[in-house]
């Protein structure tokens, strides 16, 4: 027997506007997901605003739908007052809860609210369980996981936790971690972790292969994923303990939120009442038609970077036809796979998606030059373009045809969600009583969530002369519900004698019962909600001469080596392979430089092994990069320092103060803040606890996907793929000709950094105004002589010797490429 029937699992799914809300409900989605104005990850999205949030919450609590409002972004020092606003409208108004990516905003909400509940966003950057366990004293009620987790992992990570799963199923993919890519932020001033992605993945790069190009043919969209779909894997993705199943597309239409929502549905319900589910050719076709750039399991079988990606082309396609055959005066002869029929949007495929390519509604269908009506499945068939549409000179044999729309499929998804939604239906139970000379007393209860109303008749019970009532004649009366969301269930009668009351005032005290019930339904959910706490004022700093130290970030032994022999305060190690830390530690040792060892961004299942080398190293500090990694170290008690790095995503003072409470010694803040924000937040945080990075190459992608095993291998994971990226060095060269160095990690994973070295020099004399007395300079493919170059100007701006200016200045005239202020200018 299936240990699985009956369980429940939740349909989350994204809206963007109200008619794909409708659409949503409409089609079966247990709970919703949608924006407030800017503060969320899909600013592009048509959103709400905040006076809507009553009315929003009564409509989707009407049809038992629940709501969860996306806070899914940084939140910056001057946004936090506006911030509680929006945190007490969504308390006020009974939002389900909210979805939460700022641990400071996470722990300013739980100040504010000790019952609100929060979810913890996928922008989190949650992959392990200690990640979960990390996250346990904020009373977080559901965890989205990193679309990198397999379903392996996903099973493990439940099996060591009770908070409850939720994983993206279905929609497009970001081929870097949530929450770790920094690529929009530098080239555009536009932050993924803002909901301003500017989707520099789906763009087009060379590679290059040791400083020489790779040559691709028609592969250009190397970081460019195709969509995730996991229909085929519910039954999988049950048994593996997730509790709600996600789909994207806040930016898609109500007719792709009707359609996916739909057959998820269908395969959701279909298993757990025990069916053996699995989509049909149909459901997947229907799928694709809405949105696809092709589908994939994502990493959700594990890792094959063969699978991820087309490479050919970044946008959406559809259902793929076939390629043509011949060229006719007014046709194309194609071999289609797919049905076809008239007024179907077409686009043909050439291989070069950044132009423009011939598309638009097919005119007709022909076999041999004869007309065929209606849709025809598949094989040879002559199709005619809208003579406007398509210019045929410029179609090629061999070039792909791809279904673009089907408006007969659109059609039939808009009708369900246009108009009042009347299906879905709600049982009620009624308890009715009564004798003569006394009201007739009818207690209704809303079976699904308990409520209850009793409505009395404003006539008492006469004697019956003819028709007494009866169990029956009660329920036609009373289960006359239509235009109502309920219907009646149960029936249960006790009167003494033979009574009976007019039809009229049956009538009435249905009308009064149902509409009561439906008030309840749409009355907002109770939170308890604190006094409003002030935010923290200005740190009062005594004016006393400060130490400022100098930190270099290696990431070779000959940058250790060459560090060591500065008057840098501290050494850190970031190297692609931590087997090689013990010897770096061993450097350090011999100068009588301390060092830290930096840990992997990214902390799955099975991993803590690194976390525990890196330990057996014996390092003096460690650079901690992971939610999972800090819950690892703190929970041991070490007498060991540990730095938080960047990669926390820490964009203000409360941030700063939680993981500072949790045990490390000091924090960097995130990449994403320019020099105005930063100078914000440290106007409140602790400064002497705050290390800022000054010189660096920005790490702009962070991702599970491996450039090295899919383009320089045959193999299609770290067992098989003959580990190139140990023989190689790849870059990818942008449209403007910089090339981005790829490196790899202990766990595979890929950072893509800026070409560019990025300084904060000219803002050197505000950070030392503030306080701030760690500074940190990080090198990436430098040799010895330019670390200590670098290192030696930097020296001289803290000291006094060299202004910011200078240094700027210096470094733009030696380096090859120049240098840039990158984020941190004032935008």
């Amino acid at each position: 027997m299936n240990p699985f029937l009956n369980k429940s699992v939740e349909l989350l799914a994204p809206v963007g506007n109200w008619d794909c809300l409708r659409a949503a409900v409409a089609n079966g989605a247990d709970a919703v997901f949608f924006g407030i104005g800017k503060y969320n990850a899909r600013v592009r999205a048509d959103n709400f605003q905040m006076e809507e949030l009553p009315h929003i919450m009564a409509y989707l609590h009407k049809y038992n739908v629940r709501g969860y409002v996306t806070f899914n972004i940084l939140v910056f020092e001057n946004e936090l007052n506006d911030a509680r606003q929006l945190v007490t409208a969504c308390i006020e108004a009974g939002v389900d809860a909210l979805i939460v990516q700022d641990m400071g905003l996470m722990q300013m909400i739980r100040e504010m609210s000790p019952d609100f509940p929060i979810h913890g966003s996928t922008q989190m950057t949650v992959t392990s369980a200690e990640a979960v366990d990390f996250l346990a004293p904020y009373d977080i009620e559901v965890v989205v996981l990193g679309r990198e987790n397999s379903l392996k992992q996903i099973k493990s990570i439940s099996n060591k936790t009770e908070t409850p799963l939720e994983v993206f199923v279905h929609g497009a993919l970001c081929v870097s971690y949530s929450g770790q890519c920094l690529t929009s932020e530098m080239w555009g001033g536009r932050s993924a972790n803002r909901g301003e992605c500017a989707q520099a993945c789906r763009l087009p790069y060379d590679l290059m292969v040791d400083g020489e190009r790779k040559e691709m043919g028609n592969i250009a969209y190397v970081l460019s994923p195709k969509d995730l779909a996991a229909i085929d894997l519910v039954p999988e993705l049950i048994e593996a303990g997730v509790s709600s199943f996600k789909i994207e597309g806040r930016l898609k239409s109500p007719e792709y939120v009707a359609n996916v929502v739909s057959k998820y549905r269908k395969a959701i319900d279909e298993y757990t009442a025990g069916s053996d589910y699995r989509p049909s050719v149909v459901d997947i076709r229907e799928l694709e038609q809405s949105f696809s750039r092709g589908f994939t399991h994502g990493f959700l079988e594990g890792t094959n970077h063969k699978k991820l990606l087309d490479g050919t082309f970044p946008k959406k396609r559809g259902v793929y036809l076939g390629t043509v055959k011949k060229i006719l005066k007014d046709a194309v002869l194609c071999d289609i796979e797919a049905p076809l029929k008239r007024g179907d949007g077409i686009v043909f495929d050439a291989g070069r998606p950044e132009e423009k390519e011939e598309g638009g509604r097919v005119y007709d269908l022909r076999k041999r030059g004869e007309k065929v009506p209606g849709e025809i499945p598949s094989g040879l068939i002559e199709i005619v373009p809208g003579r406007h549409d398509v210019n045929l000179t410029k179609v090629k044999v061999g070039d792909k045809i791809w279904k673009t729309s089907d408006q007969e499929l659109e059609n039939r998804l808009r009708k369900t969600f246009e108009g009042e939604i009347t299906f879905k239906l709600f049982p009620v139970r009624i308890e009715a009583s009564g004798a003569e000379g006394q009201p007739l007393v009818a207690k209704w209860t809303d079976v699904v969530n308990g409520n209850s109303v009793v409505v009395h008749s404003e006539r008492n019970l006469e004697k019956a002369m003819k028709r007494p009532l009866t169990k029956e004649y009660l329920a036609e009366q009373w289960g006359r519900l239509g235009g109502t969301v309920f219907e009646l269930a149960q029936i249960e009668l006790q009167l003494e004698g033979e009574v009976i009351v007019p039809v009229k005032e049956l009538n009435r005290m249905r009308r009064v019962a149902t509409e009561q019930l439906l008030e309840l339904r749409e009355r907002p959910r109770q939170y308890k909600l604190n006094e409003e706490l002030p935010l923290s004022d200005k740190n009062q700093r005594a004016d006393k001469e400060t130490t400022s130290e100098l930190i270099a970030l290696c990431r070779s032994m000959e940058q250790i080596e060459a560090a060591c022999q500065t008057d840098v305060h501290y050494v850190y190690a970031d190297f692609e392979f931590t087997t090689d830390y013990p010897a770096a530690v061993e450097v350090a040792r011999k100068y009588n430089k301390p060092i830290a060892l930096a840990t992997p961004r990214i902390h799955m299942p099975g991993e803590n092994g690194i976390l525990n080398g890196i330990l057996k190293a014996k390092p003096d500090a460690i650079l901690v990069r992971s939610l999972g990694a800090v819950q690892y170290y703190t929970s041991q008690n070490l007498d060991l320092p540990l730095f938080g790095d960047f990669s926390l995503n820490i964009a203000n003072h409360k941030a700063a103060e939680l993981f500072l409470g949790r045990g490390l010694e000091r924090v960097t803040p995130s990449y994403d803040l320019n020099v105005q924000q930063m100078v914000d937040m440290l106007e409140v945080a602790p400064t002497d606890q705050m290390e800022l990075v000054i010189h660096q190459h920005l790490p702009m992608f962070h991702t599970e996907h491996c450039v090295y095993c899919t383009f320089l291998s045959e193999g299609t994971d770290f067992t098989n793929c003959g580990r190139p990226c140990e023989e190689h060095r790849i870059s990818l060269q942008d449209r403007v000709g910089f090339s981005h160095p790829v490196r790899v990690d202990i766990g595979c994973r890929n950072t893509v950094y800026n070409a560019i070295e990025q300084s904060g020099a000219e803002y050197l004399p505000q950070f030392l105004q503030l306080g701030i007395q760690h500074y940190r300079v990080e090198f990436l493919e430098e040799t010895g002589e330019k670390v200590k170059e670098v290192l030696s100007l930097y020296r001289e701006a803290l000291d006094g010797k060299r202004s910011g200016g200078s240094v700027w200045r210096e470094l733009k005239a030696t380096n090859q490429l120049g240098v840039t202020r990158g984020q941190l200018v004032k935008k």
